[in-house]
């Protein structure tokens, strides 16, 4: 039986396994060799103790912190706490064992003391390749055999010596062996990072101490979540969101329903009515699935007000069909999981405005994720960058939403310009925001960019392509409308053009480019009811044009002077608000009606 721990000493060990999960996170950053960890910072820390469970997070990737959950524990069933050695370190991608795609690998570090594992320390990174069909992550796969290498729970250090035959499998069936065993490193490090500072921590505390406040911070995240939940009504509320396609089936969107229910301090999410898994790559684990719906009763009850541990998922309960998208059969495809993952959570997001209105945001958007891969006739090297093309941001009930960034799930950032033409044969022609992307409403949803490529040398180079919100738009909430949609094309040299339709899997030769629109965030609120000056601001800002100010906003502004003329606007504002009617819907899906 543990000690009770006092609140401030309870707050200091809080904030200190915090930080200590942090600078895990920028040990992995500053050590990684990609630019996809160390410019676009896919990748997450955190602090477990003994039992695989969360003890503290870093600041990084919701869909990782919430799939660590999963994958941790099913490496301890394969290597026993009470067997680890100093120097051991474990990782681990199967998506069917816990895991999320291939690209994400699960790495543990035992941290032992006084003879005891006292806590682990944990990272999540996406690799740039593991070695699938196509660079990256193919949008064609039809079986998670295409995907690429597949490791179930594996030592990589035994002892503190590398386990040579891991290592050299991993070496020989990636594309860009130097980059993902240097992003592996870079784990091991982070892991080194927490295993010296848990240490330290447990040599000032002492260790029934330290244990006892891991254990007293999840009943106290729990405690927190619970009467947060409490305060919202009792009832159930049903949200139906759609994706684009699979990536297989072009023409065929895919249905996401989830009814949620609030019962006293239970939060239960029933996936019910959710299409059958697709052929194609967007099916979502179970372990991928949970971390969303984790992310969205975390997200309305406190934040970051509340320590993310273990237990502030307590009060989670689930419903998930077996077979079907958010739980699909061995060996589905699901390396493309993160456009059903955001689809998921704005589905859930409907659902939760059906309770607390005032709690969530419009729709976000989807960004853009491109490989691009092939090798450069420059130096005879084989490349793979991958490209983070940013969505606009949600409205919320009193802010715009944010311009050219990564949303909800996905907290990625965009690398720069710089590094993508220094580490591949492209050249960007044009990168800006996206003029009246973001859907109106009292509060403006954020803008996408608009992008475009050119390949400078070498031909059959491959392209993977995803996208999402490209023929279903972000959605608008309580009057706001919705975001518009994203939209790609190819430019070959020769001057035919040929659209991207979503999900795509292509190749350029020399001279060829793609143009990219990424889609804006829905709207919030009555958008006849924004502040004039807002858009006026807007107008000059080049965010919204003279047109949109008028159809969408109804305020009228002189070409000339580029001010507001107030009587006029005024007098429009009244005549659209008379032939439209008062607002008497909650959603506006754009061509897809209003509910």
């Amino acid at each position: 039986m543990y000690q009770k721990v006092d609140p401030v000493t309870l707050q200091v060990i809080y904030q200190r396994l915090s930080s200590i999960a942090e600078e895990m996170e920028n040990a992995l950053l500053k050590s990684s060799y990609s630019s996809i960890v160390k410019e676009a910072r896919d990748a997450s820390s955190a602090v477990f103790n003994a039992k695989g469970q969360t003890v503290a997070q870093s600041c990084a990737i919701p869909f990782h912190l919430g799939t660590l959950r999963f994958s941790v524990p099913q490496i301890l069933r394969e290597f026993p706490i009470q067997e680890a050695q100093d120097g051991d370190v474990y990782l681990a991608n199967d998506p069917y064992s816990g895991g999320t795609h291939l690209p994400d690998v699960t790495l543990v570090t035992p941290i032992i003391y006084q003879g005891e594992v006292v806590a682990l320390g944990v990272s999540m990174v996406h690799h740039q390749d593991m070695g699938a069909m196509a660079p990256g992550v193919p949008t064609s796969a039809t079986s998670l055999y295409q995907e690429g290498l597949n490791l179930p729970p594996v030592k990589f250090f035994e002892a503190g010596k590398p386990v040579k035959a891991i290592h050299d499998i991993i070496r020989k069936n990636v594309r860009v062996p130097d980059l993902v065993l240097g992003d592996i490193g870079a784990q091991v490090a982070a892991g080194n990072v927490g295993k010296a500072r848990v240490l330290e921590l447990f040599d000032e505390h002492g260790k029934d101490l330290v244990l006892a406040a891991m254990d007293q911070l999840m009943d106290y995240a729990e405690v927190m979540i619970r009467q947060e939940l409490e305060k919202i009504p009792d009832g159930t509320h049903t949200f139906v969101d759609y994706m684009d396609n699979d990536g297989i089936d072009l023409d065929k969107r895919i249905k996401i329903q989830v009814s949620i229910t609030i019962k006293g301090s239970d939060f239960i999410a029933d996936f019910t009515g959710t299409d059958p898994q697709v052929r194609g790559p967007v099916n979502c684990v179970p372990s991928s699935t949970i971390a969303c719906v984790a992310y969205v009763m975390k997200g309305i009850t406190g934040g970051g007000s509340i320590p993310n541990n273990e237990g502030s998922f307590r009060p989670l309960k689930f419903i998930l069909p077996e077979g079907s998208l958010v739980n699909p059969k061995f060996p589905a495809a699901c390396g493309v999981r993160v456009t059903a993952g955001k689809v998921i959570v704005q589905a859930l997001m409907g659902a939760i405005a059906q309770f607390v209105p005032e709690r969530v945001s419009a729709a976000a958007a989807y960004g853009f994720v491109l490989y691009c891969g092939g090798t450069d006739p420059l130096n005879d090297k084989e490349y793979l960058v991958t490209l983070f093309e940013r969505e606009g941001g949600p409205a919320r009930m009193t802010k715009d939403g944010v311009d050219a960034i990564a949303t909800d799930i996905v907290n990625t950032a965009a690398p720069p310009i710089e590094s993508h033409e220094m580490s591949s044969p492209y050249r960007v022609l044009e990168c800006k925001l996206r003029e009246d992307s973001g859907g109106a409403g009292k509060y403006r949803g954020g803008l996408g960019v608009e992008k475009s490529y050119r390949l400078l040398r070498g031909n059959n180079a491959s392209v993977t392509f995803r996208g999402e919100r490209m023929t279903v738009s972000p959605w608008g909430i309580c009057g706001g409308k919705p975001g518009v949609r994203g939209k790609g094309v190819i430019i070959r040299k020769t001057g035919e053009r040929e659209e991207i339709r979503s999900k795509k899997d292509f190749h350029l030769n020399e001279g060829d480019e793609y143009y990219l629109a990424v889609p804006g965030g829905g709207g919030y609120g009555d958008p006849l009811e924004r502040n004039p000056e807002s858009v006026l601001r807007d107008v000059l800002d080049g965010r919204v044009s003279l047109k949109a100010a008028v159809d969408d906003y109804g305020v009228i502004i002189d070409e000339e002077t580029m001010t507001i003329n107030e009587e006029k606007t005024v007098q429009l504002r009244e005549n659209k608000t008379r032939a439209r009617g008062p607002v008497t819907w909650t959603f506006d899906r754009g061509e897809d009606g209003r509910e």
